[in-house]
């Protein structure tokens, strides 16, 4: 499904964000992707989202170069990949059901579609009662799942999360975890950036460590470090 060849990554600055990673997520896969900040994590992500292209080397989505892709054909390469974010990136004024519905709305969604869709993704991360509510008026947990709701709400073939769980408590990050994996079985391929130690040991999924940008470590079955 992804699939990197050779590829580098050099910021103007002069700054080697990857070098020449060698990588390949098959479709349908659960990845965790750990190391310390500054290991190359989000700038690998983002080279799939093509929100950067890459300084040597190929980048495929489901054998296409993604650096070469024309202008107007990335808006349909992102609508296939979700992303959550540690923030939520919540529109604050908006209602559960409308930040959910904007995400179909930016893609010339039927009015009809959006109706029917909406409450069934927000049944499936467990926040149905509470569509006509502000995300101030949410937990923390609650506006990661609404967060988790508008990325699937198109039906991605990948998902990227980014740091997820990175401000909720443990109780809650399990809780979301779960519905990670329910979406995963469901056959969304994901990628998962984490600094969570013992949800990554607990897992045993496949992980993939970076370090000064380049992959020291690709396991199935893994714990966050390597165990001697």
């Amino acid at each position: 499904m992804i699939r990197f060849y050779g590829v580098t990554k050099v910021y103007p600055n002069g700054v080697k964000a990857l070098d020449n990673i060698n990588l390949h997520i098959k479709k349908g896969e659960f990845l965790f992707l750990v190391g310390p900040s500054g290991a190359g994590k989000s700038t690998l992500t983002r080279l799939i989202f093509r929100e950067e292209l890459p300084t040597r080397g190929q980048v495929l989505f489901n054998g296409r170069n993604v650096a070469r892709m024309r202008s107007r054909e990335v808006p349909y390469l992102r609508r296939r990949i979700g992303m959550v974010f540690q923030d939520f990136r919540l529109l604050p004024q908006k209602t559960v059901f409308e930040n959910v519905a904007f995400a179909l709305e930016v893609t010339g969604a039927s009015s009809r579609d959006i109706k029917r869709r909406v409450p069934e993704v927000l049944k499936l991360v467990g926040l149905e009662d509470k569509a006509g509510m502000l995300p101030a008026h949410l937990s923390g947990g609650e506006q990661q799942r609404v967060g988790i709701a508008r990325a699937i709400v198109n039906n991605p073939v990948l998902l990227i999360a980014d740091e997820p769980t990175g401000n909720l408590d443990p109780e809650t990050s399990w809780g979301l975890m779960e519905l990670f994996q329910q979406i995963n079985k469901a056959g969304t391929t994901i990628i998962m950036i984490t600094h969570a130690r013992e949800i990554v040991d607990a897992m045993k999924k496949r992980v993939v460590a970076l370090e000064s940008g380049r992959i020291v470590r690709d396991e199935e079955g893994g714990g966050y470090s390597r165990e001697d």
